[in-house]
């Protein structure tokens, strides 16, 4: 009898177990579970905040947008009796819920903070915030601060991206001219070792979360990068990957556009905080001793007292050289970091080809090594044009990469063989233009420079296409293939003595030799 009792009870207990189980996901346990935490609120005293929509002088209320944001991305908004659907920015395919300010009235959102219960109340035009008082001292300050942080993350998080470029001055638009930025590079796209890209993470997030340790320090909030090393190594798309990285605006500070030291300030002082201030080809502009903006005035730009004017700022500068650069403008204080980018090697060659290529080992990568083990360098942009350009045949485009760069080989045996009263050959500049009429890569052409040595395609990731002679002359020049060049590339003219299935950049150097010459007048 005992037993049976026993075993009637538990089932009895079993049963209020599993009914109140199901009952939580149904309306019924819904409406009760809400009534039971008003009904024990009933036995506390609260405190009411009340947060207007409009200000005294019928102003938005910055706090009531703050708070009403904070509040639709709290699990519990998706409980209100109205939620609308809408498309979040920037990413049309990604739905958002926000709460209906005109159809939730008088309805609650609850919200947990450090362990307390707070209620959110949305009236017509306000807020009421409902805490407990004998939480309030413990809570409010920190909790108002958690909401400010949040509301911050979200904000940066959907933030559009914009590119600003100093133009001439103008009383309507200022000197800055903005436009979105969607630049799809990131910081793990770039080249750079795995170990380094964690290092430079690292250091850009602790810089996030260091506002007060700056300030503790009597230093203002910004830090500097410099990146260093040849064009077409992917500097100006690492700056796109670290904006992307901390949702940070662009400010691209063109120097050959600045009239004085005064305005460079100024400029300074129109930019905003979390963004970052780029100054590319530094060495280049230093070098030409423009008469407009001296060293100092990059100086005092860098960390001079208007460096003050505004914080939370990151500060880039790009250089070919950084040996031709001078150590005032090195010096920590003015640069905290200083990042290299190399021309490729074989390790960066098969991250190319695996990015690009979709291979990760190929029968060609011994032979590969061995090219690069001789001294043979391209950019990571002159190899990935190659690729790109013989993407659909991964075999034809890995000989392709390692006949460029054999004549990368044979280009530096023969700079070491000129006499001094010999003209050395151009290193000419092609910027990527896939629009032409053959829609060819202008790089890939292969035509020929002085004394048949084929040129080496560049390009940068930017339109500077600017080259040095040995006497450190500027030059920019296009060499201009003839017609049979161009259907020999395409194959309309099929070479008898040659059935090569990828594109034979020294054969097609040799063929070329009529433009020695022309590379001779413009190298002299």
């Amino acid at each position: 009898m005992v037993l049976f009792t026993l075993l009637v009870f538990m089932v009895v207990i079993i049963g209020f177990w599993l009914v109140s189980r199901v009952l939580l996901h149904t309306a019924i346990g819904h409406f009760l579970r809400d009534k039971w935490r008003l009904f024990e609120e009933h036995f506390h005293a609260h405190q009411l905040y009340k947060i207007p929509k409009f200000n005294q002088n019928m102003q938005q209320n910055q706090v009531y947008h703050k708070i009403l944001m904070y509040l639709n991305s709290l699990p519990s908004a998706e409980d209100s009796d109205f939620v609308s659907l809408f498309s979040a920015i920037n990413k049309p395919n990604e739905i958002n819920l926000v709460i209906d300010e005109t159809t939730t009235e008088n309805h609650m959102i609850p919200d947990t903070y450090l362990g307390s219960r707070i209620f959110w109340k949305l009236e017509h035009n306000c807020i009421l915030l409902k805490m407990r008082k004998k939480e309030k001292r413990r809570i409010l300050s920190t909790y108002l601060q958690h909401i400010h942080n949040v509301v911050d993350e979200i904000e940066q998080k959907n933030k559009q991206i914009k590119l600003y470029i100093n133009g001439e001055n103008s009383l309507e638009n200022g000197r800055w001219i903005s436009v979105p930025f969607n630049h799809p590079a990131t910081i793990d796209t770039s080249l750079l070792d795995l170990e380094q890209k964690k290092v430079i993470k690292s250091d850009l997030e602790s810089f996030l979360k260091a506002e007060q340790y700056y300030h503790r320090l009597g230093r203002v909030w910004k830090r500097s990068y410099l990146l260093y090393g040849p064009s077409g190594t992917g500097k100006s798309s690492f700056i796109a990957g670290m904006a992307k990285f901390l949702r940070y605006d662009i400010y691209d500070v063109v120097l050959s556009k600045v009239e004085n030291d005064t305005d460079l300030k100024m400029l300074l002082m129109q930019t905003t905080s979390k963004s970052i201030i780029v100054v590319e080809d530094l060495d280049q502009f230093l070098a030409e001793k423009s008469t407009f903006v001296n060293l100092s005035g990059i100086l005092n730009f860098m960390d001079g007292i208007v460096s003050a004017c505004g914080e939370e700022r990151v500060m880039v500068f790009t250089v070919s050289n950084k040996e031709k650069i001078d150590s005032a403008v090195l010096r920590p204080g003015r640069i905290d970091v200083h990042v290299e980018f190399p021309l490729c090697d074989f390790s960066a060659f098969k991250t190319l080809a695996n990015s690009h290529l979709g291979v990760k080992e190929h029968k060609l990568f011994p032979q590969v090594e061995e090219v690069f083990q001789t001294g043979a360098k391209l950019s990571p942009a002159e190899i990935g044009e190659i690729m790109i350009f013989n993407r659909g045949s991964p075999t034809r485009a890995i000989k392709s990469v390692i006949s460029a760069l054999k004549s990368n080989t044979d280009v530096k045996v023969k700079l070491a063989d000129n006499t001094n009263d010999e003209v050395l050959p151009l290193r000419l500049t092609h910027s990527v233009s896939v629009g032409g009429a053959l829609g060819v890569p202008s790089g890939l052409l292969g035509h020929g420079g002085s004394a048949g040595i084929p040129t080496r395609l560049m390009h940068s990731g930017s339109a500077r296409t600017v080259e040095e002679s040995h006497n450190t002359g500027l030059f920019r020049r296009e060499s201009i293939p003839s017609v049979k060049e161009f259907k020999k590339f395409y194959g309309l003219l099929k070479p008898k003595h040659n059935k090569k299935e990828f594109v034979d950049f020294e054969g097609l150097g040799k063929e070329n030799s009529r433009h020695e010459n022309v590379s001779k007048l413009f190298g002299a």
